[in-house]
């Protein structure tokens, strides 16, 4: 007769527990972990912005001294 590959002492060993992928998170927390999950693309559209509103104020301030001078 063929034993099986669990023991007695295996039965006895305490398993972890890990949690469901569906436990909701309090919302600061869901929110903490979208922003790091998507830091990269936040940044780098951040500084585009930064970039785009630079540029439209240079244009802008242009735009202006030279309609003061006519």
């Amino acid at each position: 007769m063929k034993t099986s590959r669990h023991t007695h002492t295996a039965d006895k060993t305490p398993r972890i527990r890990r949690p469901r992928t569906t436990q909701r998170f309090p919302r600061i927390r869901r929110g903490h972990r979208w922003i790091a999950r998507r830091r990269t693309a936040l940044l780098s559209s951040a500084l585009r912005g930064a970039a785009y509103a630079t540029g439209a104020g240079i244009v802008g301030l242009g735009f202006f001294l030279l309609q003061q001078q006519i």
